[in-house]
């Protein structure tokens, strides 16, 4: 009889935290799609939005390594200079992993449809929800 009350305290558990991940997930792919109407807006500024406004943000590109939302925001601006440059960006998700109430991560797929030829690639990003709100700390894309 003791069973009974151990198997529903389980799957409460587990109920709550799907419901947790699900919040998490909807709102991290809520921030990727703004980003999304952002830089197909040609705004980099409103882009960068998703990302922590930090020295500490870390961003590993073909170029290697860059610290800081600064710094990653004129990279992107001498990339992507104008809006020819920049295309029609495209997120395609793979998955979602929430790590705990604080951190997950994205790995997924960009496409950049450009009339000067399409580019594309991998990315995962760690987030952490910080101050309330859901950020990229990391950036590794390729």
């Amino acid at each position: 009889m003791r069973i009974i009350p151990i198997l529903a305290l389980f799957f409460l558990a587990v109920t709550l935290h799907a419901q947790t991940t699900g919040k998490a997930a909807k709102s991290i792919l809520s921030v990727m799609d703004q980003q999304e109407k952002a830089w197909n807006k040609g705004d980099l500024s409103a882009f960068m939005e998703g990302y922590w406004k930090s020295d500490s943000l870390c961003f590993i590109g073909s170029r290697g390594l860059t610290h800081g939302w600064t710094q990653t925001l004129e990279n992107y601006k001498k990339g992507y200079p104008n809006t020819d440059a920049m295309g029609q960006l495209k997120f395609t998700i793979v998955s979602v992993e929430q790590l705990s109430k604080k951190s997950a991560y994205v790995i997924g797929k960009w496409q950049l449809t450009r009339t000067k030829g399409d580019i594309g690639g991998h990315y995962t990003l760690l987030w952490k929800k910080i101050k309330g709100k859901w950020v990229i700390v990391a950036d590794h894309s390729s």
